[in-house]
């Protein structure tokens, strides 16, 4: 899979656009719809396939990652991250099962982000939407933005470090609609 072709100048002109600050070292940005024009419905920010973005920015680091931000599929009550600037820590994702890993969770009292469900208006919370892995072809994901999963563990990682490196206990992860 072709990573996502986007550089320093891009990563400032998203966080421009969304006027917001972020003042930490490291941070993520991500683009939902990124390749809405060259996969899947053509125009369109489709659910289940890998058609976003995510760029992981340090001091003296930029990498882009295949993403996807939206859930797997249509479903009432499934929820969906809404854009903006929210912030996320290190953490485990399957802590309900028997093989949890290292992963983000939202840095909230209730670990909730807002966004919306599919079939209720308005915004609302949505619980427990970690960053984590996918699959290698499913995006895996019921609110949670995921990365492909053959990248998971360099974003993971180098993520882990450069938070380490700059003594930062918060990721700050900057959500933005592509178009």
């Amino acid at each position: 899979m072709k990573r996502p072709n986007i550089d320093m100048a891009e990563v400032l002109e998203y966080i421009r656009q969304a006027n917001v600050v972020i003042t930490e070292a490291v941070y993520v940005v991500a683009i939902r719809g990124y390749y809405k024009n060259s996969m899947g419905k053509p125009g369109a920010n489709d659910r289940g396939i890998y058609d976003d973005a995510m760029v992981l920015v340090g001091p003296n680091y930029l990498q882009t990652f295949n993403a996807n931000t939206d859930p797997s599929k249509y479903k009432p009550g499934i929820g969906t991250v809404a854009a903006g600037l929210h912030y996320y820590r290190k953490g485990k994702h399957g802590i309900s099962g028997r093989h949890p890993y290292d992963a983000f969770r939202p840095d909230t009292p209730d670990e909730s982000l807002p966004g919306t469900r599919d079939g209720i208006k308005g915004t609302v919370k949505i619980y427990n939407p970690n960053l984590h892995s996918g699959g290698d072809v499913y995006t895996n994901s019921a609110a949670c933005q995921t990365v492909y999963r053959p990248q998971w563990l360099e974003f993971q990682k180098a993520a882990y470090q450069l938070m380490d490196a700059a003594g930062q206990r918060k990721l700050p992860y900057l959500l933005v609609n592509n178009g």
